[in-house]
């Protein structure tokens, strides 16, 4: 027998999956990390998620001559400050095929398809090998269109792959999620089998590892962006863009990560110029790099949302409560968090001026 297959009948490959598991709970104990009820329960939940993404993305939906879009970050499966504005779509490709991306175009804001290396579980990053956008397609007037994805150019809507591409991200970013239409996609393998094999031991074998590989890595390189973030609290800074685009960024976006910690009697007041761009929206989200639950609660504002003031430019206020003011952004229980503020296609990058301040001070202060 394979050694894969004696793994399974045995249990093996089981076992090493639960225990490697396991292992990465280490990630939530480290030191700096916050020691809460809630952070550390949240903690524990990140890995449960983490577990549920790898075992979807690495073992559902893993066959590159059968891929199909699934989604790594939603409202209750998070990874690396997610954009509660996005609607994340990836699949599994194997770059010495060719394959095309077909559907409708929908009405959503922005649209973007990207090709990439993957290799989170390996050393946290996710190498761009092609970026088509949204505004470049050419579309059909019913709203149809088709994507060819290969190594060189076969259409006039061409994603750019190599031999080494293993991946396929679509992020489609939301003014309103209420009133506009995401685009309908569909990913085919071109010249690819009638049918997929049966379900082998080895392959089965294959993914537990990768999906263990990759819940155990993803926690740890956010786990270390947090870290880094936490020696600059309260401010909002480019620290090292190249690092975002090494883990899977968008390179139309500019990204201001930080990291807040207030005391229950604090608020944070954000203020900024807003420069011409495609999208710019601010978020909060826990130690983990998850954003806070978006779904209920007013834990992010955009460009559509946001109130700007009297010479265009923006103020927000993080709190552990409403101060009847706009741009309010709640903490949800959190004493401290990640934070994360992205410009789109901008003109300009501005740097936001951050200041803690009593929440007292905030009562009665109208919107100057």
């Amino acid at each position: 027998m394979s050694d894969s297959i004696e793994r399974v009948l045995s249990g093996k490959a089981w076992d090493e999956f639960c225990d490697s598991l396991k292992s990465a709970g280490r990630t939530i104990l480290r030191p700096e990390a916050p020691a809460t009820e809630i952070d550390r329960s949240e903690g524990w939940r990140y890995l449960t998620r983490l577990t549920r993404i790898g075992l979807e993305m690495l073992f559902e939906c893993a066959d590159p001559q059968f891929p199909a879009f699934c989604s790594a970050s939603h409202a209750t499966a998070k990874i690396g400050a997610d954009n509660p504005d996005n609607l994340y779509l990836n699949a599994a490709i194997d770059g010495r095929h060719e394959y095309r991306i077909h559907g409708n175009r929908g009405s959503v804001h922005y649209l973007s398809f990207g090709s990439r290396i993957n290799r989170y579980a390996v050393d946290g990053t996710m190498i761009e090998t092609g970026q088509l956008e949204g505004s470049d397609l050419a579309i059909n007037p019913d709203g149809t269109f088709e994507i060819v994805l290969s190594e060189t150019r076969k259409s006039a809507n061409w994603l750019p792959i190599t031999a080494q591409t293993n991946m396929i991200i679509v992020r489609q970013t939301f003014f309103d999620r209420s009133r506009e239409k995401p685009a309908e996609l569909v990913i085919d393998c071109i010249g690819g089998p009638k049918w997929p094999q049966p379900l082998s031991a080895e392959r089965l074998d294959r993914s537990l590892q990768a999906v263990a590989a990759f819940v155990k890595g993803t926690a740890h390189t956010f786990a270390d962006w947090a870290q880094l973030f936490q020696s600059r609290p309260n401010e909002l800074l480019p620290w090292d863009q190249q690092m975002f685009q090494r883990a899977g960024g968008d390179p139309n976006i500019h990204y201001l990560h930080g990291y807040w910690r207030l005391a229950p009697d604090e608020a944070l007041v954000i203020e900024t110029a807003v420069p011409r761009c495609k999208h710019w929206n601010l978020q909060l989200d826990n130690h983990w790099m998850e954003s806070l639950d978006y779904r209920y609660l007013p834990v992010h504002v955009n460009s559509h949302t946001a109130q700007l003031q009297a010479g265009g430019s923006v103020r927000m206020i993080v709190a552990h409560e409403d101060p009847g003011l706009p741009n309010f952004l709640y903490t949800a229980g959190h004493q401290q968090g990640t934070m994360l503020l992205r410009w789109v296609q901008a003109e300009q990058h501005p740097q936001p001026t951050c200041r803690v301040v009593k929440f007292a001070s905030l009562r009665g202060a109208g919107s100057r």
